[in-house]
């Protein structure tokens, strides 16, 4: 679960955990500095009254909101005939993430067909005091809102939500179960912004520099090896070739990247070669799908220049 504001427990930070919320009778902020909407023409939660809303804070890159993408367009297919409206409310991390076509592309990709506010400069995510990827926001027929849900899981708890505010009768069953909480490795960035677990011994500061890996990783540590650009969001490969070591404790292993060039990076896991994966769209690539949860040496050859390296997420 990604917390704009660094105010989420260690533990959620690292399995993405899911909160629900009971909330007072609140009334729903209305959209606020939207840049434009996608799949629908614009919506006002004034309009809206007299529907049952479930807004989505997300953005394209983070895994734990695209994990949850099943799950909720699967409600919008099964009750937007029985009067419930789902509002995507897409909240970049990034800036790559402002772009309109970007988004686009990840609605065509993921199949998300209810409507998408494109809240550029968080204006909507502020009135809402949202602080998460993922949040979802349950607002009742008069425009209170209901629950709150930040992280993943208790899909079943929110569609019985749902469908009691719709006039439905529960559904029975138990909840999948989870592997989130097998996860060890918290999310890590690249750019100087918000990087901690850098163990090259160059500085991880702005600016370009050669640098090294440590003879030893430690778990949870990533080192960059090459003339690398530290700036704010991410790390740039300024040399003819590079390579990323980390020492990570999950089965998924995912990167959010980008090149100016389709780039083809050779992946090493535990010494043994991967499937190659090109990068160049600014977007989430898995790196390796394993199955087991021990800890794993991932060395990252990167042929070229001009590569972009954001986070390192896990699953």
């Amino acid at each position: 679960m990604f917390a704009r504001r660094f105010l989420v427990p260690l533990l959620a930070a690292l399995v993405g955990i899911c909160a629900i919320l009971p909330a007072s009778a609140q009334q729903a902020p209305e959209f606020t500095g939207i840049a434009g909407w996608l799949n629908s023409k614009p919506l006002t939660m004034q309009g809206l009254r007299g529907k049952v809303v479930l807004v989505d804070f997300w953005a394209y890159s983070c895994i734990n909101c695209i994990r949850t993408f099943p799950h909720v367009t699967q409600w919008y297919e099964k009750y937007k005939d029985k009067g419930l409206v789902i509002v995507g409310v897409h909240a970049p991390e990034f800036d790559f993430e402002r772009q309109e076509g970007n988004v686009r592309d990840a609605i065509k990709r993921y199949n998300i067909t209810y409507p998408v506010a494109l809240d550029n400069d968080l204006k909507t995510w502020d009135a809402f005091s949202n602080q998460y990827w993922p949040a979802e926001y349950l607002i009742d027929k008069n425009g209170n809102i209901i629950s709150k849900r930040f992280g993943e899981g208790h899909y079943l708890e929110t569609e019985n939500q749902i469908r009691t505010l719709l006039g439905l009768p529960p559904l029975q069953g138990d909840e999948a179960p989870s592997t989130l909480g097998m996860v060890g490795s918290p999310e890590m960035y690249f750019g100087s912004d918000r990087q901690e677990f850098l163990a090259s011994p160059e500085s991880g500061r702005l600016g370009t520099r050669d640098f090294t890996a440590p003879t030893r990783l430690e778990l949870n540590k990533f080192a960059l090896v090459g003339a690398w650009e530290i700036g704010r969001e991410n790390a740039t490969l300024v040399g003819d070739h590079g390579e990323i070591r980390l020492h990570y404790k999950a089965a998924k292993l995912h990167m959010v990247a980008s090149a100016v060039t389709p780039t083809k990076l050779e992946i090493i896991v535990d010494g043994k070669p991967q499937p190659p994966v090109t990068v160049q769209g600014s977007m989430l690539y898995t790196l390796a799908d394993g199955a087991d949860y021990k800890d794993h040496v991932v060395t990252i050859k990167i042929p070229k220049g001009s590569f972009h390296a954001f986070t390192f997420t896990f699953g």
